[in-house]
This record gives structure tokens, C-alpha cells and sequence, in this order.
């Protein structure tokens, strides 16, 4: 049986779903989702680019409120930004969270979006690795 994780992030447009998708790509027996406290409702170009150049884009990740996902049972909750941390709501089920804080790249060049890619694969899937154990 897989675990359940959410990465959250304020516009669920870049880092989170950076976070879904090499969590999904990269660990084994887990199954990440992502939102937004407050969703832009679209996922960045640069940061699609970034993980169909490491061939883990999926046409299911998609900016989204976290009233779409609040009902399903996660194991873990990680947050990657201060303002999703500070916000962070409560859960139906007690669930434990995370803040694992990364810079946002949005507005930047293609460049910060690599450099994200790279930190949180680098960070974020050992943070998650060591709570979930």
C-alpha cells in the first residue's frame, strides 16, 4: 500500500508540482499530490519545460486548491514555501507536517528552474524519506 503525500506551496504552480512530480518519478511505494493555498490556476511554463527535459511530465499535474484534495487520507504534508507553512490548514485525519522551504523561481530565467529542480531533488525527497520513517 502506497503513501500519501502533499506538497503545498501559495500558487501551486512551480515548486510544488516540481515536488509532486519527482516524488512520483523517484520514490517507491509513495504517491505525492500537490496544491495551493492560494492556486494560480496554471502550472509555469519554465517548470513543465524543466520536467519534460527529465521526462517526468505528466498531463495530470495541474495547479489545483487544496479543497480538491483535503479529503484524501495523506500520510504526510510538506510544505515548501513560508507563506503555504505559515497557512498551513487543518486535515480531516491528523497528519503530520513538514516545511521544506525552497526560493521560488517564478519571474526568473529557465536557469532558476533547473536550479529548483535540482534542490529540491537534492533536499526535499530525503526530508521525505527520513518522516516517513
Amino acid at each position: 500500500m502506497s503513501k500519501k503525500i502533499l506538497v503545498m506551496c501559495t500558487g501551486n504552480s512551480c515548486r510544488s508540482i516540481i515536488g509532486e512530480a519527482l516524488i512520483n518519478a523517484k520514490l517507491d511505494g509513495v504517491e505525492a499530490y500537490s496544491c495551493g493555498v492560494a492556486p494560480s490556476g496554471k502550472v509555469n511554463p519554465h517548470a513543465k519545460e524543466v520536467l519534460e527535459i527529465n521526462g517526468m511530465w505528466n498531463d495530470k499535474y495541474f495547479s489545483k486548491h487544496l479543497d480538491e484534495v483535503i479529503d484524501i487520507d495523506f500520510d504526510l504534508v510538506v510544505t515548501v514555501c513560508s507563506h503555504a507553512d505559515e497557512t498551513c490548514p487543518s486535515f480531516p485525519k491528523a497528519v503530520k507536517v513538514i516545511h521544506v522551504g525552497f526560493e521560488d523561481p517564478d519571474g526568473k530565467e529557465f536557469d532558476a528552474f533547473i536550479d529548483t529542480y535540482k534542490e529540491i531533488e537534492e533536499v526535499l525527497l530525503g526530508e521525505v524519506k527520513k518522516a516517513l520513517n
